[in-house]
């Protein structure tokens, strides 16, 4: 029977015999499609077990977070003020430790919109944005990170910055084991604080600083956005150095901010149009550098290198508009000299470029090599004649100077000048604006960088409390600290230990003392001989101890000395703080020619202001942790007998005396300038004006002005400490004082008023040194032929 007809027989409803053949392609791809199942299944099981096994094995080996749980990040130590203003900041890192409660919403914003939106929905690792990212790879499109805000500090604290799958695991085992231990708010406040953001900031908070020069509480939201957008390449986003990627960087996140719901449109749009201030990286809100540096060598000295790490915060004595006061009283006064010197000449010459197009571009190429200093702005002339300059500073501005803005270099524009010394288009100057009548801003002129060096020191004299401290003109230039390294022959400014030392030994304001010539050998000097003179160069003979010292008369204090005997007078002054050893016992000694520093001056005065007391400078007044805890609080002290070095009559009749100096001696500008009573102090100015000096005081302060060169040599013929000190200490005491009550000392028991004059009690009715040095006479003025033969001279 053929197959036909086995078919026609085959009942209707039969089935198809079971062995009926698919068509070949049907057959392979079914079996294709099984291997594909069979395979997938194989890897996932084999995954699994893997991933199992590396978990079994990674996660016993992953590092304790410990560290995190109890979190102590590297905090410097930062210096402040009395009034909690930021002097300086020392450690490798800046940071400044926030809780998350007291970062500002905004900011928290920001970053949760730029790094990680669903922070507070995932478990440490977003396996959206996991995918996301591996799509983004996939398809080749721009590169889209997964990493979350935890699995960065993962990263941060725990792992390499190396791009490898191992690594990536970690970050990924690490971050679900700091979910399962931290809470999301303790991991963004960890975040917060943790991460780098450019110039050497760590964490927001100093980020705020270092960047806008404010506080976290005081950011924008368009400041919150541009910060926020540091973490992902701090360099890259730096809004100093690359503005127009950084902007493009806080529009993405203002718009991140809007999409997730944390601002309006509205206020993203405001953003966008805000301007931002960015704080200049030489910016400094107080000049406290030299005492900040102080206060740095302090505390290194009792906390070792651990003072740069954990977060000290020492605060001074001295409250910031007191410091800027005294820092700007030195340096106006430095210049004020420096307008006298002669000038030394540009700084350097530039080649400018023919194209008028380039100049702006070399201009600001070749200031970089001189930055401004401060209000003496470096410029270039680009026009110079005796009577204009133009010159253009470092942002581009052009100053013009003219008339009386050209005289302190008129010898740099003279047609036929010194070819060094000469100002001509490309040379590299200083400028300086004045102040006008009103206060404004004046006319410029142009001045050079001095060379002369100062220092200025006040201190509460009853606490020994710094109220301020300059150590020099500019610390960046020399980082010398002249208040407490520098030592100097005080000059005049010592005679009042002198004086001192002679009440001691019967001596009384009223003692009359002969301002008549001397000659002394070298055995009384200790060196060679010795014809000391007056600095007037004048001999007006017989004259009170108190007109003596008004005048500064050097042959009163030379005879005082030579009465009550050197060596006394060596071991008294020790009652001041003074050291023995650096005042050799001769006669020289009357006229300070041993070596003090400022801050020993300060405090030796502050024996006479306080009325006899004698009390240590003390510059820290309190240091607390990273969390405000006060670690160390300074007392201070409560004035009695214990700390008296000097008695209370001593103290009062030298204050009486120290104060006519001040009323109508060579200090008389003070009390014709601050009017008011209660003014002490002492001029100094040293053999050929070295060194010039003023030390004065007012029962609640003294303050202490040094002006001299690093290397001593002349300031001037006309040099004094009444004319180059003395009106720096007078600008500080205007502010010091201003509102301070008029305050007189009481009268100690023992001492008595006779005449209008104070004598110790015992002193009195001729009991007291009367006189010294009566018997030597002044020069013989010469008489009518000898007047005549020195004219005949002239003749000839």
């Amino acid at each position: 029977m053929s197959e036909s007809e086995r078919a026609r027989k085959r009942p209707a409803d039969e089935p198809a015999a079971r062995g009926t053949h698919l068509p070949r392609w049907a057959r392979w791809l079914s079996r294709s499609a099984l291997w594909l199942v069979g395979l997938i299944a194989t890897g996932v099981v084999t995954v699994v077990v893997l991933v199992g096994i590396a978990l079994s094995v990674a996660y016993p080996n992953l590092p304790e977070i410990g560290g995190l749980m109890d979190y102590r990040p590297k905090l410097p130590m930062r210096v402040f003020s009395s009034d909690g203003v930021l002097l300086g900041e020392y450690g490798e890192e800046r940071r400044n430790f926030v809780p998350l409660a007291q970062i500002p919403k905004v900011m928290q914003h920001a970053v949760l919109a730029s790094e990680d939106a669903r922070f507070y929905e995932h478990s440490g690792v977003d396996i959206k944005g996991v995918v996301r990212a591996g799509l983004a790879q996939f398809n080749r499109s721009r590169s889209q990170g997964a990493s979350t805000i935890t699995m960065q500090v993962a990263r941060n604290f725990y792992l390499s910055t190396e791009k490898t799958y191992t690594r990536k695991i970690y970050e990924m085992l690490l971050a679900f084991k700091m979910e399962s231990l931290l809470t999301k708010d303790q991991i963004l406040e960890v975040y917060m604080n943790q991460i780098f953001l450019g110039q050497r900031a760590y964490g927001f908070a100093s980020a705020s600083e270092i960047y806008f020069g404010k506080p976290l509480k005081d950011l924008s939201i368009a400041e919150a956005a541009m910060l926020a957008g540091l973490p992902q390449a701090p360099s890259a986003y730096n809004p100093i150095n690359n503005p127009e990627r950084a902007k493009n960087g806080q529009l993405r996140i203002l718009d991140r901010m809007v999409d997730n719901g944390y601002i309006t449109a509205e206020q993203r749009d405001a953003a966008r149009q805000e301007p931002l201030r960015y704080r200049e990286p030489s910016e400094v809100a107080v000049h406290a550098e030299y005492v900040a540096e102080a206060a740095r060598q302090l505390i290194f000295t009792q906390y070792g290198e651990d003072a740069y790490t954990r977060g000290l915060n020492v605060y001074l004595t001295l409250k910031s508009a007191d410091q800027m006061v005294a820092y700007r009283a030195l340096r106006r006064g430095i210049m004020d000299y420096e307008r006298r010197q002669v000038y030394r000449g540009p700084e350097d010459y530039v080649d400018l470029p023919a194209d008028p197009k380039e100049v702006d571009a070399r201009i600001a190429e070749a200031l970089q090599d001189h930055p401004d200093n401060d209000e003496l702005k470096a410029a270039i002339a680009t026009e110079a004649g005796p009577k204009k300059v133009v010159a253009v500073l470092q942002n581009g501005d052009a100053i013009t100077i003219t008339g009386d803005g050209l005289k302190p270099v008129t010898s740099g524009l003279a047609v036929k000048g010194n070819p060094k010394t000469q100002i001509r288009p490309g040379a590299v100057i200083r400028l300086i604006r004045g102040t006008g009548k009103d206060g404004k801003p004046g006319d410029w002129s142009i001045t050079q960088l001095p060379e002369v060096e100062g220092a200025f020191v006040a201190i509460d004299p009853r606490t020994g409390a710094v109220r301020a401290m300059v150590g020099g003109f500019d610390y960046a230039k020399n980082k010398f600290n002249h208040v407490t390294q520098a030592w100097r022959q005080p000059g005049s400014s010592f005679k009042p230990f002198i004086y001192s030392a002679a009440l001691e030994k019967g001596f009384t304001p009223a003692t009359v003392v002969n301002d008549a010539p001397l000659f002394f050998d070298a055995g009384s000097t200790g060196s060679q001989p010795w014809e000391p003179k007056n600095y007037d160069g004048k001999f007006e003979g017989p004259m009170t101890l108190r007109r003596g010292l008004e005048k500064s008369k050097n042959m009163i204090s030379i005879r005082i000395l030579q009465s009550i005997g050197a060596p006394y007078a060596q071991n008294w002054i020790t009652r001041f703080g003074f050291e023995a050893d650096k005042h050799p016992a001769y006669l020289p000694m009357a006229l300070g020619t041993g070596s003090v520093t400022p801050l020993q001056m300060a405090s030796a005065y502050s024996v006479f202001a306080s009325g006899g007391y004698r009390v240590n400078p003390m510059l820290i007044s309190k240091i607390t942790d990273s969390k405000g805890r006060v670690l160390n609080e300074a007392t201070p002290p409560v004035l009695n007998e214990s700390m008296r070095t000097l008695d209370a009559r001593n103290a009062f009749v030298m204050d009486s005396l120290l104060n006519t100096v001040a009323l109508r001696g060579t200090a008389a500008a003070a009390r014709r300038v601050l009017n008011r009573p209660d003014i002490y102090g002492k001029t100094g100015t040293t053999n050929d004006s070295i060194d010039t000096w003023f030390a004065g005081f007012q029962p609640s302060l003294v303050a202490i002005v040094w002006i001299g060169y690093d290397t001593p040599r002349k300031l001037g013929d006309n040099e004094t400490g009444g004319g180059l000190s003395l009106p720096i200490w007078i600008e500080y005491m205007k502010h010091a004082l201003n509102g301070v009550p008029v305050e007189q000392y009481p009268v100690p028991e023992g001492v008595v008023n006779i005449g209008d004059e104070w004598f110790y009690e015992e002193y009195t009715k001729g009991a007291g040194v009367a006189s010294v040095g009566l018997e030597d006479k002044l020069p013989a003025a010469p008489d009518e032929e000898e007047r005549k033969s020195i004219l005949d001279l002239f003749k000839r």
